[in-house]
């Protein structure tokens, strides 16, 4: 299926790129059977898959090539969303990693430790940032139970090849809790209309191709709790990180959404350019507990170790004494700084960078241009940039 775009070749896209009509023509089509033949259901356009029959053919190459090839047809050109039904077949082993995060939930709790979400209220659910980490210190027998599951590889590699990286975050949405706003996820989904148009189109193609969003249901969750709304097919279209920003469309989400049941044990992996959003949590009594999973390229790195923040502590006072002797201006100052410190805000500890003031935390280079335009001490800078470096510690 063709991307649609206003201008078909465009480079650079922006507000005016985002046509309604364009993206209904991409959307509203169905998922034929012949598309996902290796799927037991298709429901709501999505197809579920049993991960017992993955299990039985774990021995068989081919079957498994031809499932994954499958489940990257889907992620990328198709419905952009995979249901596994039953991968944790052991309910009692979700139960104990439950018991652990919910120990940890409530030790961050009563130490203010937890941070928000980034598409919702304050308050309204309770985040575990990093749990993949935390789970594995405070029970390293039991993340390697947790973890050795075959179902999740072979849908990490389906997507991203080897080399993968597992990052988790536990989001427990108590009864009340209202919905996220719809959105798209990591990478571009994290950035304002304005960032977004300074990145060629190839760029908002990419971004999905280096990570894979999933979610590990460690509880029943039927409709009035609130799983995930889903749009098929809306990771197609490549203006959609602006456009998810956009009210037409936001509307548009909120009318044509899907959402499935899960059960405990279930996966539901996408792509995460698919508008989505956590659902409001109707019952009365169901605390909709999912691990969130978001598993990244092995490729989503530099050749080279580069230690950015000295570079920054040395640059900095000769970068002040540059500007105000008017050597360089403005324009010239922004580019050095590009050369030297980092301009991008992740990894980062969201536990202590909390995203309730903005969508990510301060990057090198945003530090080091209110440093410039505030008139810091060297001295200054220095302590500011370490005490930003420090905070990206995971303990």
């Amino acid at each position: 299926m063709d991307q649609v775009l206003n201008a078909k070749d465009a480079v650079w896209l922006d507000a005016g790129s985002c046509d309604l009509d364009d993206f209904r023509r991409l959307v509203e089509v169905e998922t034929p059977a012949d598309m996902v033949p290796l799927a037991m259901d298709v429901s709501a356009r999505i197809p579920l898959y049993d991960a017992g029959a993955i299990r039985r053919d774990l021995g068989d190459q081919d079957a498994q090539k031809a499932l994954m090839a499958e489940w990257n047809r889907v992620l990328a050109t198709g419905p952009g969303i995979v249901v596994i039904k039953q991968t944790y077949e052991d309910s009692a082993l979700i139960d104990d990693v439950t018991a652990v995060l919910e120990t940890i939930i409530a030790a961050e709790e009563s130490e203010a430790a937890g941070s928000g979400d980034h598409f919702a209220p304050a308050g309204a659910n309770s985040r575990v940032w990093n749990a993949h980490e935390k789970l594995c210190m405070a029970d390293p027998g039991l993340f390697a139970r947790y973890n050795a599951n075959p179902v999740i590889p072979m849908i990490s590699r389906a997507w991203l090849g080897p080399h993968y990286q597992i990052t988790t975050q536990v989001n427990v949405v108590r009864p009340g809790g209202k919905a996220q706003t719809c959105h798209r996820d990591y990478h571009m989904g994290f950035q304002s209309t304005d960032d977004l148009a300074r990145y060629p189109a190839l760029a908002h193609a990419l971004s999905p191709l280096l990570t894979l969003q999933g979610a590990i249901a460690h509880c029943d969750m039927p409709i009035e709790s609130g799983p995930t709304k889903l749009l098929p097919y809306s990771q197609i279209y490549r203006p959609g990180y602006i456009a998810t920003l956009q009210p037409a469309f936001r509307d548009y989400f909120e009318d044509h959404y899907v959402q499935l049941p899960l059960e405990k044990g279930d996966t539901l992996f996408f792509n995460p350019a698919t508008f989505h959003a956590a659902g409001e949590n109707r019952s009365s009594d169901i605390h909709r507990f999912a691990n969130l999973m978001q598993i990244g390229s092995g490729y989503g790195r530099s050749i080279e170790i580069v230690d950015r923040l000295r570079m920054s502590k040395a640059l900095y006072p000769v970068l002040l004494d540059l500007r105000k002797s008017g050597t360089l201006d403005a324009a010239e100052i922004a580019d050095v700084i590009a050369a030297c410190a980092e301009g991008y805000p992740f990894p980062a500890n969201l536990d202590i960078d909390s995203p309730l003031t903005g969508m990510a935390p301060e990057s090198q280079q945003q530090l080091m241009h209110r440093a410039l335009e505030e008139n810091w001490s060297a001295d200054e800078f220095a302590r500011m940039l370490q005490e930003q470096a420090d905070r990206k510690r995971s303990h």
